[in-house]
């Protein structure tokens, strides 16, 4: 069961992160009403931990989602509680988009590679959404000029 929990918390945590990408560029006043509910994944993440202990899997699984409840933790602090808009000049702010860069992919590997060893179009498809996401966010931000 915690396998399938895992992998379906990764598929809401693509399909939020890929909305949230593609409305913030034209819809940003949209995504500060509705943004924190992208949060409350935190909820199932904790749920998780106790699936953990309870099924006597892998330690991997309660690392991972411990990285996704630090992710969730930080991009609280920074966007709801210090309201640092820190993504929009990295080089003043890099001191704070370092630990966040770091939570965001280890996040997502984790939910990538532990479907896939679980069950390899699991793995395929978390992969194919983290692109989706690398690209929407991408285009997310204004183009940096040398």
């Amino acid at each position: 069961m915690l396998e399938l929990f895992f992998f379906i918390l990764g598929l809401v945590n693509s399909v939020f992160l890929i909305f949230i990408f593609l409305i913030r560029k034209n819809r940003l006043s949209l995504l500060q009403r509705i943004g924190w509910v992208y949060l409350l994944l935190a909820i199932p993440a904790v749920y998780g931990i106790f699936l953990v202990i309870q099924e006597q899997k892998t330690v991997r699984y309660s690392i991972f989602l411990g990285i996704f409840l630090a992710f969730l933790l930080l991009e609280w602090l920074l966007d709801y509680i210090l309201k640092i808009n820190f993504r929009e000049n990295w080089k003043q702010n890099w001191r704070l988009m370092l630990p966040y860069l770091v939570l965001y992919y280890a996040m997502n590997y984790g939910f990538v590679v532990m479907p896939w060893k679980t069950y390899l179009p699991w793995g395929l498809v978390m992969l194919g959404l983290f692109i989706i996401q690398i690209i929407a966010n991408l285009r997310s931000h204004p183009k940096i000029s040398g």
